[in-house]
């Protein structure tokens, strides 16, 4: 009997220590840092600039770099964007999207920055970039803009992933540019709930908003490797203060950690301070699109077309002018077809009452004429529509935009989507074909890759897009 009871006080034991060491194992480093969010100065830090598991503190800069898109005019909040299956195959914390389901990206980033939904930063991602790999691409190269020093992310929504990581003091200073850069979109982290276009959905953070005094954001994150991570902002007054914490042992702990830092914040802010906004970077999106290396023989060749100079920041064109441009060229050529044929006629007039017509002198200080009129009207030749595809290169795809009413409506729109989607139908050629159901708009002569980024990214835009193969 004794010796049962030895045996099991053995195994208790064993089954605490081990508990114990489990426990010791999995706990998240601590971090934190507080900054008086009007001048950016640090109040307090505590392993400020140690390389952490962000979880999802991520989705601050997937939507910092989507409000990005959204001010250069690549997207809008009403754009449709079609989930893909990875998207909707993300782990929770989730929305609960499917896979070939349309959706507004404003339900896409209420949910994200209210539920902290994985699979809506996915497709928010997604429908900037064209991929989740190009989009954290181009995630590193904001951080890098914005200072962010100690930060490499890999994905769109936080979970742990080898190398991705941040601190405290990066995390902080993102939250501080998206009260400032973006004040049109920082009242969504302080909705308690909201409506995601599928469903309502409740704040992660409500705890905290609901209880202390000033709170209006910013975002939360948990996962096992990172512990509850909160970067919080409070306003009292003139006073803003910023708070970040990572590694809490519970979401309570971590609430409660962060209110004494805001109280402290408060403490040691002044109350009187003059406002210096960080500076909004102004980061091209060609800039962050890794050029892909391909090895090959050496061979002494004719390069067959010049580079293409970078756009410069925040000149993309818009939609209106677009339409104004191909109008312009309308219009333009119809005038010139109109001179000319009435140039004609009257000379045919002339001709057959016998008047002698003599050849007007050129003036010499004439910088440009607009007509020649001293040599016989040409009778102006009908556009031709090349649809040959280029057989160079294996660019033998093509991707299809629909049917439409007239030749002219097609015409229109391949050109204003070949101004629009510059990078990848640079080199297509536009192709009307004259279908049963109407007059069908394609791109033509184009490889496999650049068919389907193309056709993805004009999908993001809410455009029908269909990918055809050699022969289709």
């Amino acid at each position: 009997m004794v010796l049962r009871l030895l045996n099991a006080v053995r195994v208790g034991l064993v089954i605490l220590v081990a508990s114990a060491w489990a426990g010791a194992t999995y706990a998240a480093p601590y971090a934190a840092l507080v900054i008086d969010a009007r001048t950016g100065e640090v109040l307090h830090a505590r392993n400020a600039d140690t390389r952490l598991h962000p979880a999802s503190l991520t989705k601050m800069m997937t939507l910092y770099v989507t409000f990005d898109a959204i001010r250069r005019g690549q997207l809008t909040l009403d754009t449709k964007v079609k989930i893909s299956r990875k998207a909707a195959a993300e782990q929770p914390s989730k929305l609960g999207l499917k896979a070939g389901q349309r959706i507004a990206i404003r339900y896409l980033i209420r949910a994200a920055s209210v539920k902290s939904a994985n699979d809506a930063a996915t497709a928010l991602g997604e429908a900037v970039s064209g991929s989740e790999a190009a989009f954290a691409r181009r995630m590193n190269a904001m951080a890098k803009a914005l200072g962010m020093t100690n930060t490499t992310f890999k994905n769109a929504h936080g979970l742990t992933e080898n190398g991705h990581m941040s601190t405290a003091r990066d995390m902080t200073t993102l939250g501080r540019h998206l009260i400032y850069d973006y004040p049109q979109y920082y009242n969504l982290f302080s909705r308690q709930t909201t409506h995601a276009g599928v469903k309502q959905v409740s704040n992660t953070n409500r705890r905290l908003l609901q209880n202390y005094k000033g709170a209006d954001g910013i975002k939360t994150g948990y996962t096992r490797a990172a512990g509850f991570n909160l970067v919080a902002s409070a306003e009292r007054g003139n006073e803003r203060v910023i708070a970040t914490v990572f590694g809490g042992t519970s979401s309570a702990a971590r609430n409660a950690r962060v209110a004494e830092l805001l109280d402290m914040g408060f403490k040691r802010a002044p109350s009187r301070a003059k406002l210096s906004r960080p500076t909004r970077p102004n980061l091209a999106a060609q800039t962050v699109i890794e050029p892909k290396v391909i090895k090959v023989a050496p061979t002494i060749t004719a390069r067959r077309s010049s580079p293409r100079p970078l756009q410069r920041p925040d000149r993309a064109p818009s939609e209106d002018m677009l339409l104004a441009i191909v109008e312009s060229v309308d219009n333009n050529v119809s005038q010139a077809r109109a001179e000319v044929a009435t140039r004609a006629a009257q000379s045919t007039e002339l001709a057959s009452a016998g008047a002698v017509v003599t050849p007007i002198r050129k003036p010499q200080n004439l910088v440009q004429a607009a007509i020649d009129t001293t040599e016989p009207a040409r009778k102006p030749q009908p556009r031709r529509i090349i649809t040959r595809a280029s057989t160079s290169g294996g660019r033998h795809w093509s991707i299809s935009l629909g049917n439409y009413t007239t030749r002219n409506t097609a015409e229109r729109l391949l050109l204003k989507t070949a101004l629009q989607e510059i990078d990848t139908l640079d080199e297509a050629l536009r192709k009307v074909v004259n279908r049963p159901r109407g007059w069908e708009a394609n791109f033509v002569g184009l490889s496999q890759n650049n068919a389907t980024l193309a056709c993805q990214r004009l999908s993001a835009r809410g455009h029908d897009c269909e990918v055809r193969g050699p022969g289709a």
